[in-house]
C-alpha cells in the first residue's frame, strides 16, 4: 500500500508499564524509555490510499483518523506499535482495514480545520459505532523549527517506529511500515476533550500530554507476516 500522512499530531502519556502489559496479546512486550511505556493519540489526515501500482480515488482514498496506540516490542521482530483502536472517516476504508489488516478500525463523523492567520489546528471525531460517541476535540498549534528527532531521545522513541503488530485469528502478525523519518517540531495545546484512551481500558494520569506535531510523509506499506518471519529494511535510506 502506498499513502501520505499530513498534519500529524502525537499526543503521549507516560504510564507504568504494569498498567499496559495485561491489555496486550501474548507474545508482546511493553516498549520502555527510562522505565516508562508510553500511551498516544494521534490524529491526523490520510491521503492517497491505494494499492501499489494504483490510481488513487479522491472519494476513498483521502480521509481523516486518529489513533489510540502504545509500544511494543517482540524479540524476534523488534520494536513497533500496538493500536488500541482506530477511528476513520471513510466507511470503505474501514471495513478494508478489519478484514485485510485485522486492525481494531471504527467509523467515525470526523473533521480538521486551520486557522490561516494563528497557524491554529483543531480537529474533531465522535465515532458512530459502540461504544457511540466516545472522540476527541482537539486544538493545537505547531511551534519551533521541524528536524529529525535525534536517535536515543525520547522524541525518536514515540514516533519513529516502523513495525505494527496485529493479532489474526489468535496468531501474532507484523507488517512493516517505511517512510523518511518525520520531520517533528513541538505543539501548543490549545484545548483537548477525550475519551478514546478511556474507551480502550486505560486511565491517564491527570499530566498534561507531551505534545509534538509533524507536517507529513510519504509512506509504504507492506503485507502482514507472522512474527519473525520479515527480512525486509526498517528504515527508507536518507535523501542524497
Amino acid at each position: 500500500m502506498r499513502q501520505s500522512w499530513s498534519s500529524l499530531l502525537f499526543l503521549h502519556w507516560a504510564l507504568p508499564a504494569e498498567a499496559i502489559a495485561p491489555l496486550l496479546p501474548d507474545g508482546l512486550e511493553v516498549d520502555t524509555f527510562d522505565g516508562r511505556s508510553y500511551v498516544g493519540l494521534v490524529p491526523f489526515a490520510m491521503a492517497g490510499v491505494r494499492p501499489e501500482g494504483c490510481p488513487a480515488v479522491p472519494w476513498l482514498s483521502n480521509f481523516l483518523e486518529v489513533n489510540v496506540r502504545t509500544y511494543v516490542h517482540h524479540r524476534g521482530s523488534g520494536p513497533g506499535v500496538w493500536f488500541f483502536s482506530l477511528d476513520a472517516a471513510n466507511p470503505v476504508a474501514v471495513a478494508l482495514a478489519r478484514s485485510l489488516w485485522h486492525l481494531p478500525y471504527h467509523r467515525a463523523t470526523m473533521r480538521l480545520d486551520r486557522d490561516g492567520e494563528s497557524g491554529a489546528i483543531s480537529y474533531e471525531s465522535r465515532r458512530l459505532g459502540r461504544p457511540k460517541g466516545v472522540g476527541c476535540s482537539v486544538g493545537y498549534r505547531p511551534i519551533g523549527s521541524p528536524r529529525e528527532a535525534e536517535p536515543g531521545s525520547l522524541e525518536h522513541f514515540l514516533v519513529e517506529r516502523y513495525l505494527m503488530y496485529v493479532s489474526a485469528g489468535g496468531q501474532l502478525r507484523v507488517g512493516q511500515v517505511h517512510h523518511r523519518p518525520y520531520p517533528v517540531q513541538g505543539a501548543e495545546l490549545i484545548h483537548l476533550q477525550e475519551d478514546l484512551v478511556a474507551a480502550s481500558g486505560i486511565s491517564l494520569p491527570d499530566a498534561a500530554p507531551l505534545a509534538h506535531f509533524a507536517s507529513g510523509v510519504t509512506v509504504e506499506i507492506f503485507p502482514l507476516e507472522p512474527v519473525g518471519q520479515s527480512s525486509r529494511p526498517s528504515v527508507l535510506p536518507s535523501p542524497t
